[in-house]
């Protein structure tokens, strides 16, 4: 759907008129008039604003033209997962799980936030790909692009030991660095990879976690 469309719709499900659409927002009449033609679109500012009274993102507004990401996770975002400000405007860069509030709420980001704030994390990310991309050598790991910040809930696997014992090397309660990555030699087994200030781990497993084999844990 286009702006002029949306903004139409939203408005009418609402049971707004035009003027009183237009109080709402701070324009005339005219001006949501010529949005609901096409002649125009809101400004910023003003695109802000019906974003908050219609509880939907800038990007929907517009129609969609980009695809969201969370930056600090890579979460795909959609209106009802975008994080949002104190003030309850949306914040388009973040999931609500990554930031809330006008906080980080992930400890990796509080962590770096204490030195530096989101340029110390990308420089401890580089960091980390490098060491994977020239410092490790294992068989089938493809180049490492990227990595993305992961809740220990949810990548925690438990390996089974050569002497039969059974382990989880993570904690659930914090957040890592990782990546998943389709083998080199293809089939049906991908490299999961994850690491932190203290260590890096690379595993490998079937769709969605089945049977996980623990190829390296290594203290940095």
């Amino acid at each position: 759907m286009e702006t002029k469309d949306i903004i139409f719709e939203l408005r009418t499900k609402k049971g707004l008129s035009q003027e009183e659409l237009a109080e709402k927002v701070f324009v005339t009449r005219q001006a949501v008039s010529r949005w609901e033609t096409g002649e125009t679109i809101p400004n910023t500012e003003t695109l802000k604003l019906l974003s908050q009274l219609f509880d939907m993102s800038i990007n929907t507004l517009l129609g969609s033209p980009r695809q969201l990401i969370c930056q600090c996770c890579g979460m795909p975002l959609e209106d009802s997962n975008i994080s949002k400000e104190i003030d309850g405007f949306f914040n388009e860069e973040y999931c609500k799980w990554c930031y809330a509030d006008g906080e980080y709420t992930l400890d990796i980001w509080k962590r770096y936030a204490e030195i530096g704030g989101k340029e110390k994390l990308e420089e401890f990310k580089q960091q980390l790909i490098h060491e994977f991309n020239t410092l490790l050598h294992i068989e089938g790991l493809p180049k490492v692009e990227n990595l993305n910040v992961l809740s220990g809930e949810f990548i925690n696997m438990e390996y089974t030991l050569p002497n039969g014992e059974k382990v989880k090397f993570l904690d659930d309660k914090q957040t890592y660095l990782g990546s998943q990555l389709e083998s080199e030699f293809g089939g049906d087994r991908c490299f999961g990879i994850v690491a932190n200030m203290d260590f890096i781990l690379i595993a490998t497993y079937e769709a969605n976690g089945e049977n996980p084999e623990l190829v390296i844990y290594k203290k940095r």
